[in-house]
C-alpha cells in the first residue's frame, strides 16, 4: 500500500512539473498597457508567428509574395492588357511607350524590396536619365532615377517621394549598378471618406535611411499634389517614362497590424 501511495504521488509529481512546463510565461496581475487588452508581459499575448529570413540578404523571406523571380511576368499586367516588358538575363527590362505595368494584386501596408539599374550608357540630363517609378497603391510615386553625379531638382531625384519629400541623403550607386529600395509603406486610413491618417513610408536607398516615417500630403502628380480618395490599397506600378530601365528581385511581404483581427 505504502509503495503504491508513493508511486501515485510520483505520478502526480510529474504530472504537476509538466504543466508547469507547458504553461506560457509571464503574468496576468500586471497593468493594462493602454490603447490594447494586454497586460504587461501577458501570458495569454500570442507570441510572433516565426519567419525564415533568407540565407542571402535581399532575397525573399519565408512569408514574402514574390512578384518577379526573373523567369516570367505571371504576377504582372499590362495598362492594356497583357504586361509587355521584356524579360532577359533575369530581369525586366522596360520597353519605351509601352505603358506602365502594374502587379495583378492590390495591397496596402507593406515591405516592398525591389532593385533596379539605370540605363548604359547614360542618356540626357536631369529628369531625362534613367526616369522611371515605383507606385505604391498606384498612386504614390517612389522616384526611380539616375541621380549619379546629374543634378536636378530636390523632390524629383531618386529615391524621392515624387514632388514631396526628397530623400534625406543621395545613395546613389554609378550607373548601370544595380541598386536597391526597401520600402515600408503603410496605407492611409479612410473613414467616412475622410482621411484619418496620411499615408506614411520609411525607406532605404542602397541600405541607407532616405524617409523616416514621412507623411505623404496625397497621390503625387507633376507639378501638382492630388487629393486623397477613399481607396486603402492599390496594385505596385512601375512607369514607363521612356527608359530602358530594368528591375529585378521584387518581392512584399503585406502588413498586418498587431491584434487586428
Amino acid at each position: 500500500m505504502k509503495k503504491f501511495l508513493l508511486t501515485i504521488a510520483a505520478i502526480a509529481a510529474i504530472t504537476s512539473l509538466r504543466a508547469a512546463d507547458s504553461a506560457k510565461p509571464g503574468y496576468k496581475d500586471t497593468p493594462l498597457i493602454p490603447g490594447t487588452k494586454w497586460h504587461i508581459h501577458d501570458s495569454d499575448r500570442p507570441e510572433p508567428r516565426v519567419v525564415t529570413p533568407a540565407k542571402e540578404a535581399g532575397k525573399p523571406p519565408s512569408d514574402a509574395i514574390v512578384l518577379f523571380d526573373g523567369k516570367d511576368l505571371s504576377a504582372w499586367k499590362g495598362s492594356k492588357g497583357e504586361a509587355t516588358w521584356k524579360v532577359e538575363d533575369g530581369a525586366i527590362t522596360c520597353v519605351p511607350k509601352s505603358g506602365d505595368i502594374a502587379t495583378k494584386e492590390s495591397f496596402g501596408d507593406m515591405q516592398l524590396h525591389i532593385e533596379f539599374a539605370t540605363p548604359v550608357p547614360p542618356h540626357g540630363n536631369s529628369q531625362e536619365r534613367g526616369n522611371s517609378g515605383v507606385f505604391l497603391m498606384g498612386q504614390f510615386e517612389f522616384q526611380v532615377l539616375d541621380s549619379y553625379n546629374n543634378p536636378t531638382y530636390a523632390d524629383g531625384g531618386a529615391s524621392a517621394l515624387y514632388g514631396q519629400h526628397p530623400p534625406l541623403v543621395n545613395a546613389s550607386l554609378p550607373t548601370g549598378e544595380w541598386q536597391t529600395y526597401d520600402i515600408i509603406f503603410t496605407a492611409p486610413r479612410i473613414k467616412d471618406g475622410k482621411v484619418e491618417t496620411p499615408a506614411h513610408v520609411t525607406a532605404f536607398h542602397n541600405g541607407v535611411l532616405v524617409h523616416n516615417h514621412d507623411a505623404l500630403i496625397g497621390p503625387t502628380n507633376h507639378r501638382a499634389i492630388n487629393k486623397y480618395g477613399t481607396r486603402t490599397n492599390g496594385p505596385i506600378r512601375l512607369q514607363d517614362h521612356g527608359n530602358t530601365t530594368k528591375y529585378r528581385n521584387i518581392w512584399v511581404r503585406p502588413l498586418k497590424a498587431e491584434d487586428a483581427s
